[in-house]
């Protein structure tokens, strides 16, 4: 078979779109089977009984070697398509959607500095969370799966599909091949992260016995209902070898699944960071970093992780049932682009930090003129989100995308690209 070969046309800086050029075959280099007689593979002066004869037998041989579960006639089929035949059927290729690239994408971009994954994914793709198609990982390169500013990305085409591959800047040592070492995190992030830095001391959902028998504030080194950063604090319910700081939290709702009616956890609002001064029965203690008021009653507990994993790939959720939107942060009544959401879903329901989720708006109810009944209108597309934090039973997304108000209690179902 004839690779087809792919050529880039830049005019000047008036060329931002790929174009590519397949050259011409000749036209009887390939021919169908149907076309095939005695003078295309005997000789003329072969006798008209010998061509038939060896003609029959080479027609023979090539159906013994079809599998039973071609169903496509060899008299339709071109030549090549005999040569290639697969040791195990394919997968069907309703499973992948297909790559859509935008009719205006780049054909370079330099990514630059407070660019983030999902925008660069946007200037080449309808769908941002289909960039794993089209990503090309060189294992030449050092993390070949992160992007820094300065890199240049250019848009190509290989055995006819779009493909994202990634220069490094040109270096002025070019005495040996290095490979360039920057921190993991200097590269760019895949969704702004100023937009969740407030949720990551935000309120949280932790499991049903995280808040068993966990110390508590008894009182204040003053007279004083509540207390803020700098203050000393009595404290009770201490263990015997404390840790040296705690989270000082306030327990807020229970959580419940809209659907299985499972309990899947207590939400705790971050009030202060308590540094741990003398243990014992009552243990004293400094607030070292105050977020809220501290009130007597709120729990200590250990503080969350600092470290937070920004650099992961968008990828479309499973087919999972039973997604929806249970909570948002700041408890607004309508969700919109950068708002952070709660799902009803976490790890051990097989749900990934970088699934992306469509959100289908519930459908609102509206009044028969002719019956006077109330009639529920068909749910629709929303937006997208994206999860980038997963706890056992439920996780944290970010919305990436708003074409509608969302709501609690909205649907998320995996990404459609023929919506």
């Amino acid at each position: 078979m004839i690779p087809l070969e792919t050529t880039n046309k830049v005019d000047g800086n008036q060329l931002n779109r790929l174009e590519f050029a397949i050259p011409a075959q000749p036209a009887e280099k390939v021919r169908p089977m149907s076309k095939y007689n005695d003078s295309a593979t005997i000789s003329d002066s072969a006798a008209p009984s010998v061509c038939k004869l060896a003609f029959a037998a080479v027609t023979l041989l090539a159906g013994c070697a079809q599998t039973p579960e071609r169903t496509v006639s060899e008299a339709s089929a071109p030549v090549e398509a005999a040569q290639f035949e697969p040791a195990a059927a394919p997968v069907a290729p309703a499973e992948a959607a297909p790559v859509s690239v935008r009719a205006d994408a780049p054909l370079r971009y330099i990514v630059k500095k407070g660019d983030t994954l999902w925008d660069i994914a946007a200037y080449f793709l309808n769908e941002p969370w289909q960039w794993p198609e089209i990503w090309y990982a060189n294992d030449q390169i050092a993390n070949p799966h992160l992007i820094y500013p300065g890199d240049v990305l250019t848009l190509v085409w290989r055995d006819g599909r779009p493909m994202l591959t990634r220069d490094q800047p040109l270096r002025v040592d070019r005495v040996s091949p290095q490979v360039r070492e920057l921190p993991l995190d200097e590269a760019i992030p895949t969704i702004p992260i100023e937009k969740i830095r407030d949720f990551l001391r935000g309120p949280r959902v932790v499991g049903a016995k995280a808040l068993d028998n966990v110390p508590y504030v008894l009182a204040f080194g003053e007279a004083h209902l509540v207390e803020g950063e700098g203050s000393l604090v009595y404290l009770k319910r201490m263990p015997k070898e404390p840790a040296a700081m705690y989270q000082g939290v306030r327990q807020g709702k229970k959580y419940i699944d809209p659907v299985t009616r499972r309990f899947l956890g207590w939400e705790v609002v971050p009030v202060a960071d308590i540094q741990i001064q003398m243990p014992g029965d009552v243990a004293t203690g400094l607030i070292t970093r105050s977020y809220r008021e501290t009130r007597p009653g709120d729990l200590l507990i250990e503080p969350p992780m600092e470290h937070f994993e920004s650099n992961f790939f968008p990828h479309p959720a499973p087919q999972t049932a039973d997604v929806y939107i249970i909570s948002v942060f700041e408890g607004v009544s309508q969700i919109g682009q950068y708002n952070v959401v709660t799902l009803n879903r976490g790890a051990e329901d097989g749900i990934e930090v970088g699934h992306v989720f469509d959100v289908m708006q519930a459908g609102r109810k509206a009044q028969d003129p002719y019956t006077g009944r109330q009639v529920v209108l068909p749910e629709r597309y929303a937006g997208e989100l994206m999860v980038f934090r997963v706890e056992d039973r439920v996780s944290y997304a970010l919305v990436m995308r708003a074409e509608h108000e969302m709501h609690v209690l909205d649907r998320a179902r995996a990404p459609d690209p023929y919506r």
